[in-house]
């Protein structure tokens, strides 16, 4: 007879292609300008991100790494637009698997929101915010430099050992940009109706999943609106999503907004839940949510009603690396630690050393 108690909906494992996930936690991709000019991983990634898989989650999503200079937000930011920033990202993608935990990596253009000494491009000629840089609009060389530079990246991804890959289309970066009318005011096969609009956004997540290898899973952030007119709608994004099932993604991570700076919008705990509930319903892949979601109790919900198949945890990790331990202790669960040491964190309360 087992006495092991069977596994609640937050520790179950969770299979992508020939990936497996041991439980739904992922760490969300923050952004942390930690790098140099150079947009090599430093030791305060390493320390960063390495505490997090000590602490036994399923997955971690690296912050975003921009495809070319152009492309980062800060001059502090991750890149993979040459062959010298795969070391430092391959001894990240090693200790997770010590860690037996899973590492993704997203792949993101700033456009207009980049914040740089350098010019700037994005859709149109549009500056995210009073305050912002007017960036320059794409040409027809841009654009196809852009879809080579995401091409290289996703190479030197697989080069490092990742086991999945992210391409970021939301929170108002350059391939979100290119789907909102309020930023693209393009007349050209970029621009205009939706589909012409998804054109680039739909060509790079094609030459991404090319590139990468056929066994491991292919993400895409996506908002699934934007609050604000002119921005991208619910049906838009229902549209984009569909489109991106057909391009053989396989998990489609849900979040909202960020098309321009400032706009309000109710926030509480799982505020965006529904969004991804609403698409794994309608589109029939795998969905993660993201926003708010620190509750272990509100997750076990949402995935136990098979609401969602992923939680994207941001802030809670922030503030305590071994979240996951005290879920584990409510739940009564006993993991399996690469320090096993760390689990006498997830029992009852004990006096003594």
């Amino acid at each position: 007879m087992n006495d092991t108690p069977p596994l609640t909906p937050l520790f179950q494992p969770l299979r992508l292609r020939d990936m497996v996930v041991k439980n739904r936690v992922v760490m969300s991709p923050m952004l942390m300008y930690m790098a140099g000019d150079d947009g090599r991983v430093t030791d305060l990634h390493f320390v960063h991100y390495g505490a997090r898989m000590l602490g036994g989650i399923g997955a971690v999503m690296l912050e975003v790494v921009a495809v070319e200079p152009r492309g980062r937000i800060s001059h502090r930011d991750l890149g993979l637009w040459e062959d010298a920033q795969i070391a430092g990202l391959k001894h990240l993608v090693d200790f997770a698997h010590a860690c037996d935990c899973r590492i993704g990596l997203q792949l993101a253009h700033a456009g207009r929101k980049a914040a740089l000494n350098m010019p700037i491009v994005a859709p149109s000629a549009l500056a995210y915010g009073p305050d912002s840089t007017v960036p320059l609009a794409m040409k027809a060389d841009d654009i196809a430099q852009l879809v080579d530079a995401y091409h290289a990246a996703t190479l030197r991804a697989a080069e490092a050992g990742f086991d999945f890959i992210e391409v970021h289309a939301a929170h108002g970066y350059l391939l979100h940009e290119f789907l909102a009318p309020i930023a693209n005011q393009r007349d050209d096969d970029f621009g205009g109706d939706l589909p012409q609009r998804a054109r680039l956004p739909l060509t790079v997540v094609e030459t991404v999943r090319a590139a990468w290898p056929a066994e491991r899973p292919l993400s895409v952030r996506l908002s699934a609106t934007d609050h604000v007119p002119d921005g991208v709608t619910p049906e838009d994004a229902l549209w984009f999503a569909q489109a991106l099932r057909a391009r053989h993604v396989d998990l489609l991570d849900v979040s909202a907004g960020n098309i321009v700076p400032g706009h309000a919008r109710p926030v509480y705990p799982g505020y965006q839940l529904r969004y991804a509930e609403q698409f794994k319903r309608q589109i029939g892949l795998a969905t993660a949510t993201t926003g708010s979601v620190a509750s272990p109790d509100l997750l076990e919900e949402a995935l136990g009603a098979e609401r969602i198949d992923l939680a994207f945890v941001g802030r809670a990790l922030l503030r305590n690396p071994m979240w996951l331990l005290d879920a584990a202790r409510r739940a009564g669960v006993s993991l399996e630690l690469p320090i096993p040491t760390y689990a006498r964190a997830s029992g009852p309360y004990q006096r003594g050393f």
